[in-house]
């Protein structure tokens, strides 16, 4: 082969066996990471432009892998390796893609049927104070996101306080933090809470009753932020009148929907447990189930719901931005970018650098930065992988965009939940987050409790 034919990385590139090649210091390399930063400035900076971050994500993910099949083509090199990886790509994606399709939904169908506006109608007309209902929803996203996911908690949290009163913002600004902190905190000790403890279960770094040791750190780090934001939450009620707001009715079949979806989640566990199955496989069955309910409702002349139109509310945004950003971090890892993380975590320790992943994904977002994780794939024990997953999860409070649910309450409560609103609070967060770490430290490094 001639040298004016292939360029000296490419040379270097052949060197390598298939599973060792490393393209980072090649042009392609350089011009991904430019692509994947440029595209980054976007998202973080979604709503100054008013550009889905779904659209550069998506943009980033595809172009970078182009490029790389660009790269592979000029130079002559095989392109097994690279479709190898695609291969290995798709389907990590489409495991939590489906995942997600099914959860939501289930929530929009929970949201069709009626069951959060009774919700909404219950905590508003019980006469509760600021205060109580700051304390409400906070304790309800905790509990929640664990089963419905942290993104999609506090979407409906946050329009149950804005229903609550769309103008106090003494209240509705730290109860907004709350919602967030406690999605975030609850979906951290579940495997399937959060986006980055789902990637972390389905990539087998941890079985399903590992990330239940996580909860009295992630409890404890959200109670104490949420103590230490109650301070400045206003004293009073909202206003309600019972003579005009009627309680909701909830349509045929609501509460069926509500024990097949908790059925659901049970089946995926159990299957991914037991019996190997990827976890949205028994999501899919789920949703077959969901499916065959509604026929029921029909047949039994009910008042039945159509799962289509359902879907047709899904937010595709956010799982087309999950596409584009998986694959762009994919793309990283198959150029070499992510054997930096790998020396990091040798020079400075796991527990330094896990700690430490909690504040970079509160400024890059914790789905990148947990998938670069897996895959730069350091050695790390199960108390390790449980830090990793909880500082990525919890971590990404400490900025208003550094998680999805921040990113999600950020649109929904649009220019009262913002970058400068939230933080003003931040020091209430890094204190949780300080006071879960010590937590962990106590129970499974001191203790063992694992």
């Amino acid at each position: 082969m001639e040298h004016n034919s292939v360029t000296e990385g490419a040379l270097k590139a052949l060197e390598h066996t298939a599973t060792d090649i490393n393209l980072a210091t090649t042009w392609v390399g350089w011009l991904s990471l430019a692509v994947f930063i440029i595209a980054y400035y976007f998202i973080a900076t979604e709503e100054r432009y008013e550009v889905n971050k779904a659209k550069p994500a998506l943009f980033a993910g595809t172009l970078m892998f182009m490029l790389i099949g660009i790269y592979f083509a000029f130079n002559g090199l095989s392109p097994d390796h690279l479709h190898s990886e695609l291969e290995n790509l798709i389907l990590e994606i489409a495991e939590i893609f489906f995942f997600l399709f099914v959860a939501m939904t289930y929530i929009e169908t929970l949201v069709e049927r009626g069951v959060f506006d009774l919700m909404k109608y219950k905590l508003v007309s019980k006469g509760y104070t600021y205060k109580k209902l700051f304390w409400l929803t906070g304790f309800l996203a905790f509990f929640i996101s664990p089963v419905a996911d942290n993104l999609t908690t506090a979407l409906i949290l946050s329009t149950v306080l804005f229903t609550i009163d769309k103008r106090n913002i003494a209240f509705l600004v730290p109860g907004a933090i709350n919602i967030v902190v406690a999605a975030n905190a609850g979906g951290a000790w579940s495997p399937f809470g959060d986006i980055t403890t789902l990637m972390t279960w389905t990539a087998g770094k941890g079985e399903f009753i590992d990330f239940l040791y996580l909860f009295p750190a992630s409890f404890l780090g959200w109670a104490v932020t949420a103590f230490l934001l109650a301070i400045s939450v206003p004293d009073g009620e909202p206003a309600f009148d019972a003579t005009t707001e009627s309680k909701p009715v909830v349509q045929d079949g609501g509460m069926g929907v509500v024990y097949l979806g908790v059925g659901t989640i049970i089946i995926a566990v159990l299957g991914h447990q037991f019996f190997h199955f990827p976890a949205m496989w028994g999501m899919m069955f789920g949703l077959a189930l969901l499916k065959l309910y509604s026929v029921t409702l029909e047949k039994g002349g009910r008042n039945t719901f159509n799962i289509y139109i359902n879907m047709q509310k899904i937010e595709n945004d956010t799982l087309l931005f999950f596409f584009g950003i998986l694959s762009a971090v994919g793309a990283l890892h198959f150029l070499g970018f992510l054997e930096y993380i790998h020396d990091l975590y040798g020079m400075i320790g796991s527990t330094s650098a896990n700690i430490g992943v909690g504040f970079l994904s509160a400024i890059v977002d914790n789905v990148p930065v947990m998938s670069a994780i897996l895959k730069s794939s350091p050695e790390m024990g199960i108390d390790q992988w449980m830090l990793v997953t909880m500082t990525a999860g919890v971590g990404g409070s400490l900025i208003a965009f550094g998680s999805a649910a921040g990113v999600g309450v950020m649109g929904r409560l649009r220019g009262i939940y913002t970058f400068g609103s939230h933080m003003k609070h931040a020091w209430t967060i890094l204190v949780g987050y300080i006071v879960s770490v010590f937590i962990w430290y106590i129970q499974f490094e001191l203790m063992g409790l694992y």
